[in-house]
């Protein structure tokens, strides 16, 4: 994929995406580094309202780190997107507005890399609509799977705790948090409340 030829023209969308702890940020970083070696001009971006462990930086669960710069939506990362970047990292895409997917096809056609992560589906078992619309515009798309803290299989699914019990299906989609509030759980031990 990263292969040119003098005819080809740079510009194309990848996609990470998965549950709640199956290494998607690092695998973003490590994608990220690789094309620094290219010595492209990148820019990561990442939502505002997520600010786990840093305001400045994307940052894995294992404390793998890379600068980034947060912006409230698509709108404001267009402002900061420098004319010479080849190269840009969106984290987190699921917590952007839903004009990401318009601003993000626009970018791969003026010649830019665009780099995504984000979780498929919400803590309902649901999709979420930037990652589902971006998997079928993209060019590759890698779907990480984490292992099921309840039983050790295949998870593809994010639970959601509230005081060590499932989520409410009608509780707010959005809720930021680590740990103590998510579990990667398979399709057989994922459980929403109603």
């Amino acid at each position: 994929m990263y292969f040119l030829n003098s005819k080809a023209k740079l510009g194309w969308i990848e996609v990470i995406t998965g549950c709640m702890f199956a290494g998607k940020t690092e695998e973003f970083i490590r994608r990220v580094v690789r094309l620094s070696y290219a010595k492209y001009k990148i820019q990561i971006f990442k939502p505002s309202i997520d600010n786990r462990y840093a305001e400045e930086k994307v940052v894995s669960h294992s404390a793998k780190a890379i600068d980034a710069i947060a912006v409230l939506d698509s709108a404001e990362l267009l402002t900061k997107l420098e004319p010479d970047t080849l190269v840009v990292g969106i984290d987190e895409v699921q917590f952007f507005d839903q004009n990401i997917v318009e601003t993000i096809d626009s970018l791969a056609n003026r010649g830019i890399i665009v780099i995504v992560n984000g979780l498929d589906k919400d803590f309902r078992g649901e999709p979420f609509l930037n990652v589902e619309r971006l998997m079928s515009r993209a060019e590759e798309v890698k779907k990480l799977h984490a292992i099921c803290v309840q039983c050790g299989n295949l998870a593809n699914r994010t639970q959601r705790l509230i005081n060590g019990q499932p989520a409410n299906y009608y509780d707010p989609i959005v809720l930021i948090g680590e740990k103590d509030k998510y579990e990667a759980r398979c399709r057989h031990c994922h459980e929403v409340t109603y």
